[in-house]
């Protein structure tokens, strides 16, 4: 795994003489920021030596090496799951690559269903913890000393300074600022009512199949994390909740992606 990601990364400081030392996974309710980044360089996943494809069609399937606030950063347009069929280590290749390549802070963004009543559709929530329900680890398996402790601690994972750092900016931005606990399931079905309701009963407030085997890694590697959900769809009480497809899901993402995208470019400045 080691020398794959020595390969990877090899060949994308290749294309650019910039060395972010942030790193953004464009998730759902973010792939409108890929617009703003300037002087990029645009590289297909299935360029890049041992990197997975992106299979879902609202994916562009690149990274994005540019200035964003001016500062340098290096982006994901479109992430990897496992419910295409990926093992956790595939899924979080990237942020191993992104490791390698000396990123320290990671932006992830994803949408999500709301369990907590007090959610509206659209809302931006600032993620302070989760629950991991995922079958699988990325950690599993043998441990590399190289990239990162065999046990890592995962009380402090959702980087507190930053994270009031974004409520204050949601504030300033005329926004709700709300902070809540991301549960993960593998999907790619959505929940059943009765597991909205379990999820609630477990002190979650959004649920949804990406975000922590990314978060995990990263952890593990010691970048610090900010990530963001919007909510997609209300899901708790059982009486808000209503059948949801993927299209009303992406409608109402893209509705409020411009409000995620100025947050994001507020955190990022000083």
């Amino acid at each position: 795994m080691y020398r794959k990601i020595q390969d990877a990364t090899h060949y994308i400081l290749q294309k650019t003489t910039l060395r972010p030392k942030v790193g953004i996974i464009l998730g759902t309710g973010l792939s409108g920021l890929a617009d703003e980044i300037e002087e990029a360089t645009y590289i297909p996943y299935g360029e890049i030596p041992n990197f997975p494809v992106s299979t879902v069609a609202s994916h562009k399937g690149q990274l994005i090496i540019g200035l964003l606030e001016g500062q340098p950063v290096i982006a994901m347009a479109g992430r990897f799951h496992y419910y295409e069929g990926y093992s956790m280590k595939e899924v979080t290749f990237p942020v191993r690559v992104f490791q390698m390549m000396g990123v320290e802070r990671l932006i992830v963004s994803n949408a999500a269903g709301g369990v907590n009543p007090d959610y509206s559709g659209g809302d931006i929530i600032v993620i302070r913890d989760h629950i991991n329900l995922f079958p699988e680890n990325p950690l599993r398996g043998a441990n590399d000393e190289r990239l990162g402790v065999r046990f890592p601690d995962m009380m402090h994972t959702y980087d507190e300074d930053w994270r009031q750092k974004a409520l204050r900016k949601a504030k300033e931005l005329g926004l709700k600022p709300q902070t809540g606990v991301y549960l993960g399931m593998q999907g790619p079905n959505l929940e059943t009512p009765a597991e909205y309701v379990f999820a609630h009963n477990l002190s979650a407030d959004l649920v949804g199949m990406s975000t922590i085997p990314e978060v995990i890694v990263a952890r593990h590697a010691g970048i610090k994390v900010l990530a963001l959900s919007v909510v997609s769809n209300v899901s708790y009480p059982p009486s808000r909740l209503t059948e949801t497809t993927m299209e009303e899901v992406i409608a109402t993402v893209q509705a409020v992606s411009p409000k995620m995208v100025a947050l994001v470019k507020e955190v990022l400045t000083d």
